[in-house]
């Protein structure tokens, strides 16, 4: 029922796959590497990311049998929870410096648990929540969606990347060879928006490695098939069916259009994924 009038709400629900249809139109037909409007929050938060990315090199996975979950990531979260507050607070004008509170909450959420030392689509989401409330607040502005995607949702990308294989956190509620991906959903609604009415990359272009070589890092949804072919073996119809399948449908805007179904039936409707989602001011429920 709780799930029900999330959705329906204009305030948490609808606000929030607003924000994210918002983030894909501004990204829609873009390269990564495009010109695009990099303000001062943008370059703040790239810097925070960036520096945060540094912690992991200071903070090595410790020895241990077990493939997955590293505890050495429990230290480097606790650095997060013990720094970030200052980061956060760095971003905000000083009359919004009370708002840390608020906003930190899905910073943190944001780079997965540390008691369970796992990652998923909610924690992604969390990072969305975030920049949704710096929008809240009035720093970025709708000329900035390009640069929080092709900017700031890429370094938050390949920082998850990095944790995700240094302390080989463990998938939260992914489904497995029937997922889209273990633990993203995001590059790909916003990777199918960059591909709309591309003249020659079409769905089924993911299987021309030539292709994913040379514009996996301009492609979001290109970098995460690619991602995906190198950490599991075999050929893609057989670790990825999902994938697979949605390479035969005919068009990007297809693609895209069916992506953001999906995401509010296989992430915003999922209780186990949504019970941890946190209200307050900003996203109210």
């Amino acid at each position: 029922m709780d799930i029900d009038k999330f959705q329906q709400s204009e305030t948490s629900g609808k606000l929030f796959l607003g924000f994210v249809v918002a983030l894909s139109e501004a990204i829609k037909g873009h390269k990564i590497s495009d010109a695009c409007r990099e303000g001062r929050i943008v370059k703040l938060l790239v810097g925070i990311l960036e520096k945060m990315s540094k912690w992991i090199d200071d903070i090595p996975p410790r020895q241990q049998a077990a493939r997955y979950g590293n505890p050495a990531f429990r230290d480097w979260h606790a650095q997060l929870n013990h720094q970030g507050p200052a980061l956060i607070q760095e971003i905000l004008p000083e009359e919004l410096h009370p708002a840390v509170v608020e906003v930190f909450p899905y910073f943190a959420d944001s780079c997965g648990n540390s008691s369970r030392i796992d990652y998923g689509t909610g924690h992604e989401a969390n990072f969305a929540a975030f920049l949704l409330c710096l929008a809240r607040l009035g720093l970025v502005d709708e000329g900035d969606y390009q640069a929080l995607v092709a900017r700031v949702f890429v370094t938050y990308l390949d920082l998850m990347r990095k944790l995700q294989m240094t302390y080989w956190l463990e998938p939260a509620g992914s489904h497995g060879v029937w997922g889209l991906d273990d633990y993203h959903f995001l590059p790909f609604i916003f990777g199918a928006a960059q591909l709309t009415d591309h003249k020659y990359m079409k769905p089924k272009s993911v299987h021309n490695q030539d292709i994913l070589d040379n514009f996996s890092k301009e492609y979001l949804y290109l970098g995460c098939v690619d991602f995906v072919k190198k950490v599991k073996k075999g050929p893609l119809a057989e670790h990825s069916p999902m994938i697979d399948d949605i390479s035969g449908v005919a068009s990007w805007n297809k693609v895209h259009g069916g992506m953001l179904k999906m995401y509010k039936v296989e992430v915003l409707e999922k209780v186990p994924i949504m019970q941890h989602f946190l209200f307050g001011s900003l996203i109210r429920w």
